[in-house]
């Protein structure tokens, strides 16, 4: 009985650890991402969701670097990087994803061109999961997958319980699971994390 009266407030204490949190950090880029939103959302953009995304892919750290080779704050890949500067010249001239202003513009442009690009969805919520799905692996895995939960009696135009779960087989089941755990995480933890901060903007999925 007093190994299970230790081990609880231990289990207790491991789990308020892991509970995420707003850094402080945060607040030095709050303006920019505000104002970025502004300027590719208008009115009825969401801070809340841009800060959302940019504390799964970094938390807010500007040097941040994975593994593969993802860049900033944002974490652009090298060829992404290159890509969008030479398709959006006008919004981010000579792009430097290690720059935190730059890169929070960017990846508000890059969502408003790849939210652009989703059609079909069934609401705000899966417009906005395919979206995200394609920032973090690829528009074409997107459509890919699509078509396969097409194929399979799934709705494509639903992402949550239907597109995550028909994933073509072709990709790494890792990058699948890591995929839709980005999503996930961004849309129902994150985004009314910062929400309940104070961020602006409405939140898109209602759980």
């Amino acid at each position: 009985m007093t190994r299970l009266l230790i081990l609880v407030p231990l289990l207790l204490a491991t789990h308020a650890a892991a509970e995420p949190r707003v850094p402080d950090s945060a607040a030095m880029y709050r303006r920019m991402v505000e104002q970025a939103v502004s300027d590719y959302w208008g009115v009825e953009g969401s801070s809340a969701l841009l800060a959302a995304q940019l504390h799964q892919e970094s938390t807010w750290r500007p040097k941040a670097r994975s593994i593969a080779g993802a860049m900033g704050m944002a974490q652009f890949m090298p060829t992404t990087a290159e890509w969008i500067a030479t398709q959006f010249p006008e919004q981010l001239g000579q792009f430097d994803p290690w720059d935190p202003a730059q890169a929070i513009r960017a990846a508000a442009v890059y969502d408003r061109f790849l939210y652009d690009a989703v059609l079909d969805a069934a609401g705000e919520c899966d417009h906005w999961a395919f979206a995200l799905s394609a920032y973090n692996g690829g528009l074409g895995w997107v459509k890919r997958d699509r078509n396969r939960a097409s194929a399979t009696g799934a709705d494509p135009a639903r992402w949550f319980g239907h597109v995550e779960w028909a994933a073509d087989p072709r990709r790494a089941a890792a990058n699948i699971r890591q995929n839709r755990d980005y999503v996930r995480r961004i849309l129902l933890v994150l985004q009314p994390l910062y929400v309940a901060a104070g961020w602006p903007g409405p939140q898109v999925c209602a759980s």
